[in-house]
């Protein structure tokens, strides 16, 4: 959701680190706006897709391969993306369990999921400023901010689904941020 130029750096540095991608990977992120970010990575892995619940951030998106779509309901094919990343998306899913689970549904086996949320200490307090920037209205914030989310709770919601967890960091970069690194078993053999 913050996928604005500045940040696709420090982003994309993260992806590269933590995904460990090929040029001949299929990434998926999910919540991408614009697709700044869906853009960088494809300059590394051309078959990246981004996905976002916005109309119109696709429709004035700035890469290839964007769509309308809702994290709880992926229309891609079971096992279709070797790794999946999300910035700033999960805390905005009412569903959020669902959507771990169409992302666990749509990776390969073996790859990983990194997802990046706020480290709030009361929910909601990080959308203060884009409440109000977007809606007039900082106290809409918690409306957008629907779950505060650490890493053990993460950690249950995939786990549900069949993830693992690889493991997860606090970073206090512009504003702390939590970071989680989850893996689809690999297929036996």
């Amino acid at each position: 959701m913050l996928n604005r130029p500045i940040e696709t750096g420090r982003h994309s540095r993260r992806i590269l680190r933590y995904l460990k991608p090929s040029v001949s990977d299929r990434l998926l992120e999910v919540g991408c706006g614009r697709g700044w970010l869906t853009q960088r990575m494809q300059e590394i892995c051309p078959a990246t897709h981004g996905i976002d619940v916005n109309p119109k951030s696709i429709a004035h998106g700035v890469a290839k391969n964007l769509a309308v779509m809702d994290a709880v309901e992926l229309r891609f094919d079971d096992e279709q993306f070797d790794h999946v990343y999300s910035f700033h998306a999960i805390e905005h899913i009412v569903d959020a369990g669902v959507a771990i689970r169409e992302m666990h549904r749509v990776l390969a086996p073996g790859g990983r999921i990194l997802l990046v949320y706020p480290a709030e200490p009361i929910r909601g307090l990080y959308a203060m400023p884009g409440a109000w920037i977007g809606f007039g209205n900082p106290f809409l914030a918690r409306e957008l901010h629907v779950h505060k989310f650490c890493p053990s709770r993460i950690r249950r919601l995939a786990e549900q689904c069949g993830l693992r967890h690889v493991e997860s960091a606090l970073d206090f970069l512009i504003t702390p941020q939590f970071m989680t690194v989850l893996e689809k078993t690999p297929r036996a053999g």
